[in-house]
């Protein structure tokens, strides 16, 4: 019987996917940008479950971020298996540029990065062929230069392994299908058959966005191009088609023969995207030895029909997901956080650059606290702040903080009346540091803040309701697709600070950059350190 795949596979911020089979099973690694830890790792054996197994990148030494804009740090990433090793390969924009880590297990530990001297430009994969020889396929600017901004070319240099050195001939071989295309980006490198393909990326990552190909029999060139390029391409379905910006693709093959690509794509909401972009699947066909995507249809479809056997995870007692005791969440899921019980967060929490993890303080019976100091969610630092991935468009989050702080007096434990050590905690929607949405609680009451283009605008302001120093009070946003209403619940009423809110700012077409929205606890203290205390929190879908 068959199964079927809801697109977006990888609802929320999982752009730039990279796949690969290894026998039965199938990893994916994402962008994170300015996010820590670096590159989720996904695992799934039937391409309709998944199960997050870990992160990449989730040492401080692997992935300085410091100073890294939200759209800078990590872009996209490629992942490969050769002779029983992991690669993965990326640009880390803002610290040291294209490096390799590996692992013996996807799951875990990742070396630290092998930097790649002579390695300009972004985007890199690598191509392991036949007679063993490793091959670094990746694009940069066009050496002879630039005639207009995207003028790139995709190259090819040979990679030794053993000395992490680029060796041999290095050279230009394909500059996009089209012409004066801008941006070929994303290469990947395969052999099937008697041919070469790369395929790639070209027109920018946005409205234009699309995925093309050419061949060669030799790895050199020269590389020839499919008439019917783009392969796939939603450029020409109009501004208001509901899934843009397709692109960025990458291919495996099952045990069975059958060959799937993922690729990137937005859902956004009366042109707006505030999700970010998303991991969407098809299935490609082979037609005079060319890749065709949904044969018959040339677009992407909300279900992909999958020839695989079922595989649930939480069946599986060899799964991550039972082996860790449903430590992850499932991508795309409800989640309700009793960090009371918890003893670890789960590797779906995100980070911004290099957390200070001393900050973070599960204690148990007591819940998660947040040490909270003078970086706010405003820079382009590290503040108190931990969340996970907007989803859904329509969606509910809630957190339960305690009171006790925020009604004491005592100024030197919180900063009390002192305007100079005041504290402040709560809720935050967060695109980047200069657009988010921030519900907060201090000494004087709660607030809900628009931060526009880094200008705090206030959507409401009410006093705290009355509560004992031992009580939690629960704050929630929710989401109706690009308006959000956030205020307090207490004794199951529910208080709006600000309703109707619009939130279109929290787009990628309005703040600009890369990344999706992330929804989040925070803290903050203007002058000292304060610990406040959160008890739960929880993300779900609403209608």
């Amino acid at each position: 019987m068959a199964l079927y795949a809801k697109n977006p596979i990888m609802p929320g911020f999982y752009p730039d996917p990279s796949i690969c089979a290894v026998g039965e099973d199938y990893y994916l690694v994402n962008s994170t940008f300015a996010y820590f830890p670096g590159l989720p790792v996904l695992h799934s054996r039937d391409l309709v479950h998944w199960e997050q197994i870990g992160n990449v990148m989730d040492r401080a030494s692997q992935l300085p971020l410091d100073g890294a804009g939200h759209s800078q740090g990590l872009f996209a990433p490629t992942i490969r298996c050769h002779e029983g090793i992991f690669y993965v390969i990326c640009t880390n924009v803002s610290h040291g540029g294209n490096y390799v880590v590996t692992a013996e297990n996807p799951e875990g530990p990742w070396s630290e990065p092998h930097y790649l001297e002579g390695a300009d430009g972004i985007d890199p994969s690598l191509f392991f062929d036949e007679d063993g020889k490793c091959y670094y396929i990746g694009t940069h600017p066009n050496p002879e230069g630039c005639r207009y901004n995207g003028d790139w070319f995709i190259w090819i240099q040979e990679l030794d392994l053993n000395t992490w050195k680029l060796v041999g001939e290095h050279k230009n071989v394909w500059n996009g299908a089209m012409r004066d295309v801008h941006w070929p980006e994303g290469p990947h490198l395969y052999r099937k058959g008697e041919y070469y393909y790369i395929l790639h990326a070209e027109g920018g990552t946005g409205p234009e966005h699309a995925v093309s190909v050419c061949r060669s029999k030799n790895i050199w060139g020269p590389y020839e191009n499919n008439f019917c390029n783009p392969i796939l391409t939603h450029r020409h379905l109009g501004q208001a088609y509901p899934v843009k910006y397709v692109g960025h693709g990458d291919l495996i093959r099952t045990p069975a023969g059958e060959w799937y690509m993922t690729m990137l794509a937005v859902r956004p909401l009366e042109g707006f995207t505030t999700m970010g972009r998303e991991t969407f699947l098809a299935k490609v066909t082979w037609e005079n030895d060319w890749p065709v995507v949904n044969a018959g249809v040339g677009q992407l479809t909300e279900q992909v029909e999958i020839h695989l056997p079922q595989w649930l995870p939480e069946q599986d007692p060899d799964s991550f997901t039972s082996r860790s005791g449903g430590r992850n969440a499932v991508p795309g899921s409800d989640r309700s956080y009793d960090f009371t019980r918890m003893d670890t967060l789960g590797d779906e929490f995100l980070y911004l650059r290099n957390p200070q993890m001393s900050h973070y303080v599960l204690e148990a019976g007591k819940g998660l606290y947040l040490t909270a100091d003078s970086v706010t969610l405003k820079e382009q630092g590290s503040p108190s702040y931990v969340g996970i991935r907007q989803q859904h468009h329509n969606f509910r989050v809630e957190a339960d903080l305690a009171m006790g702080q925020f009604l004491r007096k005592d100024a030197d434990l919180v900063g009390g009346q002192n305007e100079g050590g005041r504290c402040r905690a709560g809720l935050a929607l967060l695109q980047s540091n200069l657009y988010h949405l921030r519900l907060e609680v201090n000494q004087g009451g709660l607030e809900v803040i628009l931060c526009q283009n880094g200008t705090d605008g206030t959507g409401g302001l009410v006093p705290l309701p009355a509560q004992g120093p031992d009580e939690t009070l629960r704050l929630f946003i929710q989401v109706d697709g690009l308006r959000a209403t956030a205020g307090y619940i207490v004794d199951s009423v529910e208080t709006p600070v600000a309703a109707d809110l619009g939130i279109r700012c929290l787009s990628t077409e309005v703040a600009g950059g890369f990344v999706g929205c992330t929804a989040g606890i925070y803290a903050a203290a203007e002058n000292e350190d304060c610990r406040v205390l959160f008890t739960g929190f929880s993300y779900r879908k609403t209608v």
